[in-house]
């Protein structure tokens, strides 16, 4: 498929505020994007917008991703701005690192809810704007799609629903020009991976993401990779590139990287710290 540029293209973004949101904007908004910049954060959005002067590009609008209604009044809103919207990343998203004998019901639920649901919500309410412009959709998902951590039940679970939403909707929207992608990046500096870093069960588990098979890659190597799967119109994009082989055989690759990765004293220490800090933060 030949790359389409991104001058003039409308882009709505969700959770365009976070870490890499902020990121992929800034360098979307330098190749001539027009950005709808959605957030539930009402002042970081107001910050982020002073870095976009020119009000005929960037504009912001509240929108919840628990809330489909308000995902489609910052849709209807933004392609009556801007004309259209061409291209719509979902990109909102949490993470909680417990074990099951840790993890209350709320907690699992609300991340499924943000990760998962949340980019159905997003797609439904951007599905007439995307028809009329035989657009893109792009789910940001994870390796954890393919790999799947302990203590991350929530987390793995809603990156792999990203990833089979995705793949049963583009088969779907076919028929109206429509294609639909993720983006499965492994361990990148964000705000989210201080959080883990910062986690003493996370610690356990991944160590300081220096070594295979959890070695963190730069950020700048996840927005790349983005922004080549926005102008290529990619089915599925993974950073690093070879983790490539992984999505196409998750099965093998997974016990792999269970055996090597994962050793038993090294989750039963991060089960230990996670049991822990819920008692903590319960008391």
């Amino acid at each position: 498929m030949t790359s389409q540029p991104l001058q003039n293209k409308v882009i709505v973004i969700t959770g365009a505020s976070g870490g890499f949101g902020a990121a992929l904007c800034s360098a979307l908004y330098q190749r001539g994007a027009k950005l709808a910049l959605l957030d539930i954060d009402d002042t970081a959005l107001a910050l982020q917008l002073k870095n976009f002067p020119d009000p005929t590009r960037a504009k912001t609008w509240h929108a919840n991703v628990c809330d489909v209604n308000s995902l489609r009044l910052a849709m209807d809103a933004a392609a009556d701005y801007f004309g259209a919207i061409d291209i719509v990343i979902a990109n909102a998203g949490i993470d909680l690192i417990e074990p099951l004998t840790a993890t209350g019901e709320d907690s699992f639920e609300q991340v499924i809810d943000i990760n998962l649901n949340g980019v159905w919500r997003t797609f439904r309410a951007a599905l007439p704007h995307v028809k009329a412009s035989s657009g893109y959709l792009l789910a940001i998902s994870s390796m954890a799609a393919f790999v799947h951590s302990p203590l991350q039940a929530s987390y793995t679970a809603s990156k792999a629903g990203v990833w089979a939403l995705c793949n049963s909707i583009r088969v779907e929207l076919r028929q109206y020009g429509v294609d639909v992608g993720t983006l499965h990046p492994t361990f990148f500096k964000t705000p989210l991976l201080d959080n883990i870093s910062n986690n003493a069960a996370g610690t356990s588990l991944w160590g300081a993401h220096k070594k295979f098979p959890f070695t963190a890659v730069s950020i700048e190597d996840v927005v790349n990779a983005a922004i080549n799967a926005i102008e290529n119109r990619k089915e599925i994009v993974t950073v690093p590139r070879v983790n490539k082989m992984i999505a196409y055989a998750p099965g093998l690759f997974r016990k792999f990287v269970e055996r090597i990765g994962f050793k038993e004293n090294n989750v039963r220490q991060a089960v230990a710290f996670a049991e822990q800090a819920r008692r903590h933060k319960d008391d």
